[in-house]
């Protein structure tokens, strides 16, 4: 019956049909219908709780890239990457979050076919390049307690910005092709997205034409974002682990694993959550697939800036002096 009620609501003219060869009608919807929150109870107090998460994600991410841009002490390779996590950390929401609460809050359910594949490809990037700053951050940990002495011999700036770039470019380049090969698809089954935002799982599946590209990329694509990432992050810590083995002294030992337990928390927060969604998927019901896949997707921008405020001291200092200045700066003024 929603169902019902939505698709009356979409205007007449909602697909554009080009003849092909072989009299092949190819169909191009003007909108799609994104139905993953539709007929969940109590809905209403989730979309409170990711309102709030958004909140907190953009003035956590907002206060790291402050600091980072204020304090010039904080100019070490790492806290390029750190500062390019906070970026994309605070992009990334702010690319999901409005759409799906103005989609779920203001029961605005459908979407224009390029609006959805331009939210589709800034979604998808977005959250790839949270993977791969990771990546970079796991180089810079791995490098900084194998090679201790020669750390900044090896790790520039210049290294740490080309990496970031490189991987920028590749999720870009990765995700127009999957968007590219969604726009060859005909949408003549239905324009009903089974996913809280224009997933590329759900749309390809609608599609009446071959979809094996499609189906083919959405098994290489999570290898390359998440699969590579991952092994090359557990890899390194193996590393890590052989070189601390070798250091003589526990206290010694245990001052140089502090140095990446800010890393391990993103790492766990970023892949274990995605990893329980894609391993249990299957098992559980559709609705809580839902709200544990939006979960793996808001949480991380919000946790990322408490983490590393919290677990790097760095960051304390910093913050404590640029406060301990504005401070000063207030009262020089009133007297």
């Amino acid at each position: 019956m929603v169902f019902g009620w939505l698709l009356n609501c979409v205007p007449m003219h909602t697909c554009t049909h080009m003849r092909r060869a072989n009299n092949i009608t190819f169909v191009r919807p003007a909108y799609f219908i994104i139905s993953g929150f539709i007929g969940i109870p109590n809905i209403r107090y989730y979309f409170v709780f990711l309102c709030f998460i958004y909140i907190l994600a953009v003035v956590g991410n907002t206060l790291v890239i402050t600091v980072l841009t204020l304090d010039h002490t904080l100019r070490s390779p790492k806290y390029i990457a750190v500062f390019n996590l906070a970026f994309t950390d605070l992009s990334s929401s702010s690319a999901l979050m409005p759409k799906v609460l103005d989609i779920s809050l203001l029961n605005h359910y459908y979407i224009s076919y390029n609006d959805c594949m331009t939210f589709m490809f800034f979604s998808f990037t977005l959250y790839a390049m949270q993977a791969f700053n990771l990546v970079v951050l796991s180089f810079d940990r791995v490098m900084a307690i194998m090679y201790p002495l020669h750390y900044q011999m090896r790790v520039s700036h210049k290294l740490i910005l080309s990496l970031i770039a490189f991987f920028w470019l590749f999720a870009i380049t990765l995700i127009l092709i999957i968007v590219g090969l969604l726009t060859r698809l005909s949408f003549c089954k239905s324009v009903v997205i089974q996913s809280y935002f224009c997933d590329h799982g759900p749309m390809y599946r609608l599609g009446c034409n071959d979809v094996t590209p499609n189906r083919t990329i959405a098994v290489m694509a999570p290898i390359l974002i998440l699969g590579f990432p991952l092994a090359f992050i557990v890899g390194s810590y193996c590393c890590i682990g052989y070189s601390l083995s070798k250091i003589s002294t526990n206290r010694e030992r245990m001052k140089a694993f502090k140095t990446c337990t800010g890393h391990l928390s993103l790492v766990a927060i970023y892949f274990l959550p995605i990893t329980f969604v894609y391993i249990f998927g299957n098992v559980i019901h559709p609705n809580a697939r839902i709200i544990s896949l939006s979960i793996t997707t808001v949480l991380p921008p919000m946790l990322n800036p408490i983490i590393y405020v919290l677990q790097t001291q760095e960051i304390k200092e910093s913050l404590k002096r640029l406060l301990k200045t504005r401070v000063t700066s207030k009262i020089v003024t009133k007297y």
